[in-house]
């Protein structure tokens, strides 16, 4: 009884699915399709083309490789099978985009060639900078163009306590050297970075650049805070009269008339003096200078606006530059190893220009730079000279200046110093 009962509904179950099966076939071709294309993944999600260069790197065999020395790119193509005409053409295609005689020792270079039973170079890539590289188009008439790599931006903050000097407090701290010349640049005006003491501390909100996952460098300084000489000094920058500067937490401009030191990075070896034993002529004397210790041909740079009043050459002083920047104040600059291009008497400078290189002409010992200050046509110690500041934010940009301050002024409070051992508020 119970067999004849279950007959009739397995057969009207077996109709309902002979039913539905034949319905989708039946469809019109276009929409089994669609059907098909909802319930496939692999429809959905295409596999991603990947790309270098805006090349689809799945399309070639690559070849890669670096630039060997004194090799010429003309040649690095030969060895790969590009025929005269195409090479000649590759020259020609890159006047005017690229110097040929400006490949560098060392940079990577990549051939995409065609997958073929006997490749051809379809491509070629010359990397000149980790930004900047140049693609060669070899599939039909040469073109040579120069193209760049997307620079990815990542904002750090950071800080820390120096112990030395700041260059080495950067390294200590894995972060990049660069920062500390930026930060010096920043405060160059107002803080002797030949006077760091230990103890002194600092930090910074700033942008890292990268290319792909690769760091290539600093990009702009958000913000920086300074503790030096029982002194808390903040920068802040702000555009005021279309030119970005940075300011402290009062407002004035932390660009002062004249740059603390005309030498970067180097050491004080002999000071400002009345009566010091000069090293050589073995009497005491005065030496109306400060002495910067630095290697032959480190850049010296002016400390301020001015024009250049004399160019000599003097058995003592050796190779000399003088500049004069107002009425008041005049520098003098001397044992140079050679001048700047173009420097002359009457030549207008700007402060932070280079006008020559430290040597040890003249009268001298070793290479370094005898740096002197005039006020009025009398010497003073340059150590203790009190410039006075550029024109600090204008009443009419206080209240905006005041919001973007307070702001970056929280932001850096918050940021933790890195000791040796330990991170301190």
């Amino acid at each position: 009884m119970k067999l004849r009962l279950l007959i009739p509904i397995a057969i009207t179950v077996i109709l309902i699915i002979i039913i539905a099966a034949l319905s989708v076939i039946l469809l019109p071709l276009s929409e089994q399709k669609e059907i098909l294309i909802e319930n496939t993944d692999t429809f959905r999600n295409p596999p991603l083309v990947m790309k270098e260069y805006g090349l689809p790197v799945d399309s070639f065999i690559i070849i890669t490789g670096k630039i060997k020395k004194n090799q010429m790119l003309s040649d690095l193509l030969y060895d790969y099978n590009v025929s005269n005409q195409k090479v000649n053409e590759f020259i020609i295609a890159s006047e005017g985009i690229f110097n040929l005689k400006k490949v560098r020792y060392g940079n990577p270079w990549k051939l995409f060639c065609s997958r073929d039973s006997l490749p051809e170079v379809e491509f070629f890539v010359y990397e000149h900078t980790p930004v900047e590289y140049y693609l060669v188009d070899f599939t039909g008439p040469v073109r040579v163009s120069r193209q760049e790599k997307e620079i990815r931006t990542e904002t750090r903050e950071t800080g820390g306590v120096i112990n030395v000097s700041l260059w080495m407090s950067a390294k200590e701290f894995g972060l990049d050297p660069l920062l500390a010349i930026e930060l010096s640049e920043i405060y160059a005006w107002t803080i002797d970075f030949f006077a760091i003491q230990k103890g002194d501390s600092f930090k910074v909100i700033y942008d890292e650049l990268y290319v792909d996952t690769v760091y290539t460098g600093m990009g702009k300084i958000h913000g920086a805070w300074f503790h030096h000489d029982a002194k808390n000094l903040y920068a802040v920058p702000f555009v005021q009269d279309s030119l970005e500067s940075y300011f402290d937490q009062d407002g004035n401009s932390l660009r002062r008339e004249f740059l603390k030191s005309p030498v970067r990075y180097s050491r004080i070896g002999s000071k400002y003096s009345h009566s010091r034993m000069h090293p050589i002529l073995r009497i005491r004397r005065p030496h109306y200078g400060v002495d910067y210790s630095a290697p032959v041909g480190t850049p010296v740079h002016t400390i301020g606006d001015g024009v250049i009043t004399e160019i000599t050459n003097k058995s003592e002083a050796g190779n000399m530059v003088r500049i004069r920047h107002n009425s008041v104040y005049s520098t003098a600059y001397l044992h140079l190893a050679y001048y700047a291009k173009g420097m002359e008497v009457g030549k207008p400078v700007k402060q932070g220009d280079v006008i020559g290189y430290v040597g040890s002409s003249g009268l001298s010992t070793g290479p370094h730079l005898d740096f002197r200050f005039y006020k009025n046509g009398y010497p003073v110690d340059p150590l203790k000279v009190e410039a006075p500041p550029v024109e600090p934010i204008k009443e009419e940009n206080k209240q905006l200046y005041d919001s973007v301050k307070t702001s970056m002024m929280r932001r850096l409070d918050q940021i933790r110093i890195i000791t040796d051992s330990k991170i301190q508020d």
